[in-house]
């Protein structure tokens, strides 16, 4: 009589669980294939549509920092951005600014986020969640570098 090993079972379920990966990484190689082709025709999109330098900027009616960015953020960007409003996104159209965002943004610290499309280079974001956790302290000094950063790559000269 031969002794059963307990090692045999295990080295089943390992070979069935590799046998089991092996036949599904088809199928989990496609969504992410398509997840980097639809980003790959945004880009190509919004470089052939927006052929200079390009903004998209989303911010809320949070009254951490609506009013901050409605007057020392927006009144510099406004001729060369598309502006959204979080808190109206039950409004927003289908665009590519809005694909844009839903693409480029990612699902933390989206908001308030610029981000900033240059031809044939990846998208740059600002994003100013964190800073105005700090602001709301009492604690400018991450919102302004931040700030300044952004109007830094767009060469907007702040006159205030």
């Amino acid at each position: 009589m031969g002794i059963i090993s307990p090692q045999k079972p295990r080295s089943a379920s390992k070979v069935l669980l590799t046998l089991f990966l092996v036949i599904l990484s088809p199928l989990l190689i496609i969504p992410v294939l398509l997840y980097f082709l639809w980003g790959a025709i945004l880009y190509l999109l919004i470089w052939l549509k927006w052929k200079k330098q390009f903004v998209i900027f989303v911010y809320s009616n949070s009254p951490s920092w609506k009013d901050y960015i409605e007057k020392e953020i927006l009144p510099h960007i406004r001729d060369r951005a598309v502006i959204l409003n979080w808190s109206e996104r039950r409004n927003w159209k289908n665009s590519l600014a809005v694909l844009a965002f839903w693409y480029f943004a990612g699902y933390r610290n989206f908001n308030p986020i610029g981000m900033v499309f240059r031809p044939f280079r990846f998208v740059k974001t600002y994003r100013f969640f964190e800073a105005f956790k700090e602001f709301k302290h009492g604690d400018p000094r991450k919102v302004k570098e931040i700030q300044s950063e952004l109007f830094r790559i767009l060469k907007v000269q702040k006159t205030s």
